[in-house]
């Protein structure tokens, strides 16, 4: 059976750490310990020590006698005697001479060790052991609503099963005391198990659940830190940072625990900083304190209506307080000014050419703006076209609309005045080939044609010239030709229909 923490499912390589079946050294869990003496042969005579350290579900430890002398390894699944009975499942922590030292570190002494491990998991054990785990997240959310539904202030943030699947511990946060005897008795009803209710701190639940910190890294309370010292907004301001509570609060909603990793380092640089200093008096005028390095003991200084800073180093303000404090006055600060050193960027010489611009951080940006330009004319271009079609296109349906109304009244015009029509035939024959012949000609400028402009008739007599064959313009619209085509359609079924009232005579009026 392979490792337990990393659910391998059979084989030797786990599944879930990708360590390649080194879990048994414990390295993926929290709190851990390294056990530098693993690989030291000890004497022949050695009796190894009987108490080992068992970690459960997040950075529970606990000590258990192993009075049976079972050979256990770092890492291995083993069952261990409850706390109100029963039996629990943890991984083997730590084993050896560095228990003695835990204990010690943790002030418990030996006598107190009184639980006894039992046995390794067997295959039934652990197959229990995960079926309990799988229900911790269900039982958290039902527990959740029945506290909603008794209007209890409380927040249940974590659910840990025993390993045999007959007791669960709720750890829940809350700003004062609650009275929960009524929402144990509706969860020992729904669930079942013995309901155990505990109350942490916001600290501790961080720890519980883990994160990630502003930092970058996983929080310092689920990973290491074990013990949880006081933290106030003193330790921002000694050390020059903005009193922002959303920068200074953590993952917990109180102040971060780091604030205090390097407090004691600023409180030894502060010692030669005088203290509660606003201002200096000079001949030139009062000269305001802007702002302190502590480690560089530098302290900036400005005059009214003035934005240029002085530098001044600590010694140098401590004489000019005590001139003030004797009624001397130095007579510019400009004059006593400490020089800065401006660090010089100097830039890295590659020893190849950049040819295909890949260092560029904006190189795709631009390729993206270019070809969403090109998109974007492509489409104006297309409803130019669309625009300049379209009115053609609604006089031929026009045309074919309107035709049917008007053919009687042509009709009877044409037999009143054969010739007439006869001509107008003539030239509705000749003015789409005229229309071709202007549209193929090729255009001097860009210039959008008016939509009701029609095109000069020439004479009947130049009509072989017109007929006469023209080079096609480049890259023809075929929306164009469409509408050549329809309105011809509707020009012959003009004609058909006033040849039909033709023969059928004018109608009687009415």
């Amino acid at each position: 059976m392979g490792c337990g923490s990393c659910s391998t499912g059979g084989g030797c390589a786990p599944a879930g750490c990708k360590s390649n079946g080194s879990c048994l050294t414990g390295g993926c869990q929290k709190m851990e310990v390294y056990d530098w003496l693993s690989n030291l042969d000890m004497p022949s005579n050695y009796k190894p020590f009987p108490i080992i350290e068992v970690k459960f579900k997040g950075s529970r430890k606990e000590f258990f006698v192993n009075q049976d002398d079972i050979y256990l390894e770092i890492g291995e699944l083993i069952a261990v005697e409850g706390p109100t009975g029963g039996y629990d499942i943890g991984h083997v922590s730590l084993t050896g001479e560095l228990v003695r030292t835990q204990l010690k570190r943790r002030k418990t002494p030996i006598d107190q060790v009184t639980r006894k491990v039992y046995r390794k998991a067997t295959e039934a054990d652990v197959e229990k052991w995960k079926i309990a785990k799988g229900l911790e997240w269900e039982t958290m959310h039902k527990a959740r609503t029945l506290a909603l539904d008794l209007k209890l202030s409380m927040k249940i943030s974590d659910v840990d099963y025993q390993g045999d699947r007959t007791k669960a511990t709720f750890f829940y946060t809350a700003e004062g005391r609650v009275d929960f005897r009524e929402l144990i008795k509706k969860m020992a009803e729904a669930f079942r198990i013995r309901i155990e209710m505990r109350q942490i701190g916001m600290r501790q639940e961080a720890g519980r659940l883990g994160g990630i910190g502003s930092c970058g890294r996983e929080l310092c309370c689920s990973t290491w830190l074990t013990n949880f010292k006081t933290v106030s907004t003193a330790a921002a301001r000694y050390q020059n940072l903005s009193l922002n509570t959303l920068k200074l609060a953590g993952q917990c909603g109180k102040l971060k625990c780091c604030l205090n990793y390097e407090l004691d380092t600023y409180l030894d640089a502060l010692k030669d900083i005088p203290d509660r200093i606003e201002s200096l008096q000079t001949d030139v005028g009062v000269a305001r304190h802007q702002k302190t390095d502590i480690f560089k003991k530098l302290m900036w200084f400005s005059y009214a209506n003035q934005e240029d800073w002085i530098p001044l180093k600590v010694d140098r303000v401590k004489e000019i307080m005590a001139m003030n404090k004797r009624g001397e006055k130095p007579s510019n600060l400009k004059d006593e000014a400490v020089e800065l050193k401006t660090t010089t960027v100097v830039e890295k010489v590659h020893d190849y050419e950049n040819v295909v611009g890949q260092d560029s951080l904006t190189r795709l940006d631009d390729k993206n703006r270019n070809k969403n330009n090109r998109n974007r004319n492509n489409r104006n271009d297309r409803d130019r076209d669309s625009n300049r079609n379209r009115p053609q296109s609604n006089q031929g349906v026009g045309n074919q609309n309107g035709g049917n109304s008007q053919n009687g009244q042509a009709a009877q015009k044409n037999r009143e005045k054969p010739s007439q029509h006869r001509q107008q035939q003539q030239k509705a024959q000749d003015k789409p080939q005229q229309e071709q012949n202007q549209r193929n000609q090729p255009r001097k400028d860009n210039n959008r044609p008016q939509q009701n402009q029609k095109p000069q008739q020439k004479p009947i007599e130049a009509k072989a010239n017109e007929n006469a064959p023209k080079p096609q313009a480049e890259g023809g619209n075929t929306e164009q030709k469409r509408n050549n085509r329809n309105r011809n359609k509707n020009r012959n079924r003009n004609k058909e229909q006033g040849a039909k009232n033709k023969d059928q005579g004018p109608k009687p009026n009415e």
